[in-house]
Parts: structure tokens; sequence; C-alpha cells
């Protein structure tokens, strides 16, 4: 017999494991919103970016000393904007409605958003007080660039789909026109992050090669040479306009190529680390030589979700609070002269824009809820983690645990339907029963690859498999046409398939493959008015 889950552990909380540091200091709290995979229907977007507004408005009143009871309805969340201005870091991608020439870059998955609705969007922050950052990658993953054979020439070598070619001048200006669009399609945006993570394979193609034969030429320098060259651009055509980068090209650098890097007082950097164990000691030595380099503007990133593992389906709350508990030990740990300009929590939807979905967000908001908590009492303690079951209406803050709704979704969960649905699925994918169908006794016995190839079975215990196997593929079947239904609510019919597609058939395909070979044993071994029944079951 499966077990879902235990009612036992719906209780079950996360437990304090350290003394409370300090809140984390003054600065914006930007939740980041990653639309290369899975792009929420346009309604349940707008819902989310309410409920965000929601939990930094308690997070603020919290940090103020006053009581739950002094939060007021959701339909009155933005006249309260004054109370803190925090934002929303949007990845676009090929959800991006690119006209022109970059008409290519559209998602052709599923419709991309329209103009009207990527400006809906910011009407809908701008109405609860946030501020929105919207992000465009200009030099690694731009997979969903070069993907497209159109531009194939302009990867920085043939096998590496996320790395532009800095030398040509064609690829400059591919990026300059993204930037151009997606800037003024955000006319109300004072900030820009320009990505720059990740620039895999660097310095291998053939043009970057000749380029660093010159003596005194390095990798670093031709990274530089090209994030300057762009950021300069955008500097030029927008003044005004704040930059921000990713920074992990930049932490193999010293002090004179950090300080002569042509980016002091150019860009923002944004540290990112998402691990449960960040090694606070060395991310405090990295924003120390950041800012004695002159970059003092400086950010941080943690996860809410999208970190765990490339294929992960449930989000675990827990190994995400203890990312923001290292990252509140490296606030408090930084000497008095580096400010932080705040901090964005990231959900990845994928790792890159090949690999497959991880959590869907409405599993992860119980996790976004929990560490905007942690962030404003320096500890998820008890008391913080009551304020999260209580705001979002659940029993657990770890959304594997959490005991079903009897009404569905709530204005303060939106998606909390899904969410359990999911939590359910996955439950029965991994359970031992399906995920070692294969391995029991009666396989591992009597229906071994030598046994099906030359159909030489007990029909007895083919019989005996059969039956398992279809009773197993039953409980699956029902349980995603639910997750189906429910997930085509809040996304695009597409994403529906390409979840079942990724998470579901690849586990699923071994028990149906061991159906389909015990009909056709069946067939061979038994009675023809005896296997006609049987197989027929």
């Amino acid at each position: 017999m499966i077990i879902v889950h235990s009612n036992l552990l719906a209780a079950l909380q996360i437990s304090a494991t350290m003394d409370a540091l300090p809140a984390w200091p003054k600065g914006k709290k930007l939740v980041h919103l990653d639309l290369k995979g899975a792009p929420p229907r346009i309604d349940y977007l707008h819902k989310v970016i309410a409920l965000l507004t929601y939990l930094f408005l308690i997070c603020v009143l919290n940090a103020r000393g006053l009581s739950d009871m002094t939060v007021p309805s959701l339909q009155l969340i933005g006249l309260f904007s004054g109370l803190g201005a925090d934002g929303i870091l949007v990845e676009y991608e090929d959800m991006f409605p690119y006209e022109g020439e970059l008409k290519v870059l559209q998602s052709t998955q599923h419709s991309p958003y329209s103009r009207e609705e990527v400006l809906s969007i910011q009407e809908v922050a701008k109405s609860q007080g946030l501020e929105v950052i919207p992000l465009v990658q200009t030099f690694g993953h731009m997979e969903f660039v070069l993907k497209h054979k159109s531009l194939w020439g302009l990867r920085e070598v043939g096998h590496c789909l996320g790395t532009l070619n800095p030398h040509r001048e064609e690829g400059v200006r591919l990026v300059e026109e993204m930037l151009r669009q997606v800037v003024e399609l955000h006319p109300g945006s004072t900030s820009l992050h320009i990505g720059a993570d990740e620039v895999y394979l660097l310095g291998e193609g053939e043009e970057s090669r000749c380029w660093l034969s010159t003596p005194g030429r390095t990798v670093q320098q031709l990274f530089l040479s090209h994030v300057t060259r762009v950021a300069k651009g955008v500097r030029e055509a927008w003044p005004n306009l704040n930059m921000i980068m990713w920074d992990d090209m930049l932490r193999g650098m010293d002090h004179d190529t950090l300080k002569g890097s042509g980016l002091v007082g150019l860009v923002q950097l944004m540290l990112w680390d998402y691990n449960p164990t960040l090694d606070v000691k060395n991310t405090v030595y990295l924003l120390e030589r950041y800012s004695g380099a002159g970059l003092s503007e400086l950010w941080a990133a943690s996860a809410f979700k999208g970190s765990t593992n490339v294929h992960t389906c449930v989000t675990s709350t827990q190994r995400h609070v203890d990312n923001h508990l290292q990252w509140l030990q490296v606030a408090a740990a930084l000497p008095e002269g580096i400010h932080m300009l705040g901090i964005a929590l990231t959900g990845w939807q994928r790792y890159d824009h090949l690999s497959v979905l991880c959590e869907l967000l409405p599993l992860a908001l119980p996790s976004l809820a929990s560490s905007l908590q942690t962030l404003t009492h320096g500890q998820f303690s008890p008391e913080a983690q009551s304020r999260v079951t209580k705001t979002l209406g659940i029993s657990s803050v770890e959304v594997e645990t959490m005991e079903s709704s009897t009404t569905g979704d709530s204005v303060l969960f939106p998606g909390r339907r899904l969410a359990e649905l999911v939590v359910e699925l996955t439950a029965i994918l991994q359970s031992e029963e399906l995920r070692h169908f294969e391995d029991n006794m009666f396989v591992r016995g009597w229906f071994t690859p030598y046994h099906r190839q030359r159909k030489i079975v007990s029909p007895l215990i083919a019989q005996q498999l059969q039956c398992q196997a279809m009773t197993l593929l039953a409980l699956v079947e029902q349980r995603v046409a639910m997750v189906k239904k429910e997930m085509v609510r809040l996304y695009p019919a597409s994403t529906a398939q390409e979840w079942v597609e990724q998470h579901v058939s690849p586990v699923v395909a071994p028990l149906q493959r061991v159906l389909e070979d015990t009909r056709a044993s069946l067939l061979e071994m038994v009675p023809q008015n005896v296997s006609a029944s049987m197989v027929g079951q």
C-alpha cells in the first residue's frame, strides 16, 4: 500500500537551530520571478505579486514590533506602500514580446506575454508599492538566443549554446537591441540587471584564442571588455538607470584587476550563493575585496526555490531557511564600511533554458514566506513559523507535510491546491513500490529480460505482475489527471504537458514496459480463450 504522506507529520515545524542574529540590514528585498519555464498565466501572476506585497508588509510590521492584528486585508495593501518599497526581479527570457528581427527569440512552446501583459505586471506591482527590475542576460546563459540556427554563428564555441562570442559586432548589436526593447517597455524601472553569470568556455573560441595570443591578455580581460562595453552602452542610452550584474565571473580577479576593470561606479554587483552551508568567512572576504576595489554598491542573492536539484519537484523550506540564516551571518560579520543595497531571493524555474522544470511557484510559497520571516527576525523562531502558518493558512511550513485544505486555493496562498496535488503525486512516484517495481522478487525471479524476450514465463506470475502494474498505473493516471486539470488553471497547457513528460513519464515507463510484456507473454503462454480475458483486465 502506498502512503502519500502521514498526517502525523503535518504538524511538524522547522526548529530554530541557532541564536537570533540581527535582522537583515536596511535595504531592498527583491523576489526573483523566473519566467523561462512554466510562465504563469497573467491573472495568477497578478495574485502572486499581490501576495508578495502582503508578505513584505507583514515583515515591515513585524520589524516595527506591530502585531498581526495590524495587518490589513489584501485589498488594502496598496495604501501601505509607504511602509517600505521592495520589488521583483523579473527574468523574462523568451517570454518577452520581442519585436522586429528579435521576434525569433519569442517562445514557440507557449505564447509569450503581450506588451499589454508586461505593462500590466508593472501596473499591478506599482499599485502595490513594488519596484520592477528586469533581468536580461547579455553574455552567459544566452541559450534561448543562441539555440536558433540563424544565430549559431554568434556562439563562442559551436557546442556551447550559452556563451556569446564577444568579438562579433552583430552579437553586441543583438544584445543592445534586446536591452533597448526591454528597457523601453519598463518606463518606470530605475534599475536593470544585465546578468553576465556563468560565461562557460569563454576564451576557447577561435577568435578568442587569436585575441588571447597577444602577450598580457587574459580571459578575465576578455570578460571585462565585453561587460564594460555593454554597461557603458546602457549608461550612455539611459544615464539614470542603475545596473546590476552577477558577481561570479569576478571572484577570481585580484585587487588591481577589479579596480581597473572599468566597472567601478558603473555597475552594482550581486553576489549569489544558494547553499544552505554557505561559507560565511569566504563570502565576507569576497564582499570586502569588491568594496576595497571600489565596487562598493553590493547586493546579496539567496534562494527560496530552484537550487536543490535540477529535477526537484517539492521545495524544502528547511534548506532555504538555512541559506538565509547563513546570509544573516554574513551580514552580521561585515565591517561597518560595507553596506548592502539589499538581497534578491531567487526562485529558479530551470537551471538553464534547456533543463527540466524544477519546483513550480505554488510549491515554494511557504519557503518564500519563511525566508522573508527569517530575514526579518534574524532566526526562524517558533514565533516566525507561526506567522507563516497563520498568514498562509497552513499547518506546516513544509509544503510536503502541510494538511490538505478543504477549501482549496485562498487569496493568501494562490495555487495551494496545485501544490497539494503535486506533493501527493510526487510521493507516489517516489514510493518504493513504484520506483523499484522491476527489482521485486517476482520480476527478478520469473520475469527477467531473458524470460520476456523469449516469452517463456509463468502465467500465474505474469498475471500477478500485470495486476500490480495496472493498479499502480491507474493510481498514477488518476493523480496526473487531477494535477493537469489544476495546473492549466495557473499555467499554459503546454507547461502541464511538459511537466508530466519530464517528471512522470520517465518514472512510469518501466512499469508500462512490464505491463506490455506481461500481455504479450500471456498471449504466447495461455490458450487464446483464456489469455484474451486475462490480457483484457
